[in-house]
């Protein structure tokens, strides 16, 4: 009997095949959610180099950035430091049909914040205690919201940072923050486990994704999110191109030839 282990990693053809199915579905929900003016929030957390970005960028690259709009937030400016802890996500949250991505969240408090020592025990217990109660008001206000989890292991995680470090169109992921998350491992696990403790609710649960395999967390994600949405294909007229006009016609190439081109150099 064959040993129980991690599957085989998803071979490339597979994967773009499997992939341009259920991107052709985010375009019909994307068509349901425009038309009939649904509010979606899909957030994604996970540790360094756990494929968030990746996720996201699979997700978005074939539908239309006024309808999947990512958000990805930088540390806050000292105004913001002031305002009310969910004040700055808040701001950002959908309107009548838009799908928000976050790219970490108002659960940075619960992660980074929290082990890096960026809040107080207080402001972190706070937190966790709030969180729960603003999501359900959220979610009762109308908005779908979608918490998916991506779980790297850590060997995984490893292997990442290193080809980060040895590779220049990556290098740019790497911050002196994700070098200090990758030491404190275990720190950062049980602020997981206390995070999902707390804030998975009946209304708001977390949904976990392994993404040691990328290609198969990206299809998953995609799945999960086809599936937790609810929506129809829309029945559209077949799209025919009008004749074009001939009415004021010129030479419109004549009046490019004494601007400046970009050299031809490919």
């Amino acid at each position: 009997m064959a040993k129980d282990g991690p599957a085989e990693r998803m071979k490339r053809k597979d994967y773009e095949k499997e992939l341009e199915k259920l991107q052709v579905e985010l375009c019909h929900l994307q068509d349901y959610v425009r038309e009939n003016k649904l509010r979606v929030i899909v957030l994604f957390e996970g540790r360094d180099a756990a494929g968030k970005g990746g996720t996201i960028k699979a997700i978005t690259e074939k539908v239309s950035p006024r309808v999947f709009r990512v958000v990805a937030l930088p540390a806050p400016s000292d105004r913001e430091k002031t305002q009310l802890f969910f004040q700055r996500y808040m701001e950002r949250f959908p309107a009548g049909g838009e799908i928000v991505i976050f790219d970490r969240s108002w659960y940075n408090r619960a992660g980074v914040e929290y082990v890096m020592g960026f809040c107080t025990p207080a402001e972190h217990e706070r937190f966790l205690n709030l969180c729960p109660q603003m999501e359900k008001c959220v979610i009762d206000g109308g908005i779908i919201l979608i918490k998916i989890w991506l779980e790297v292991g850590m060997d995984e995680q490893e292997r990442r940072f290193k080809a980060r470090i040895d590779d220049p169109v990556r290098q740019w992921k790497l911050s002196p923050m994700d070098l200090e998350s990758f030491r404190r491992w275990y720190d950062y696990s049980r602020a997981r486990d206390l995070m999902l403790k707390k804030t998975s609710t009946k209304d708001a649960p977390w949904n976990i994704v392994r993404s040691d395999d990328k290609r198969r967390a990206r299809l998953n994600c995609i799945a999960h999110l086809l599936g937790a949405i609810p929506y129809k294909r829309i029945k559209k007229d077949k799209i025919k191109l009008p004749k074009r006009s001939d009415k004021g016609r010129y030479n419109d190439q004549a009046s490019l030839k004494k601007m400046s081109f970009v050299a031809q150099r490919y």
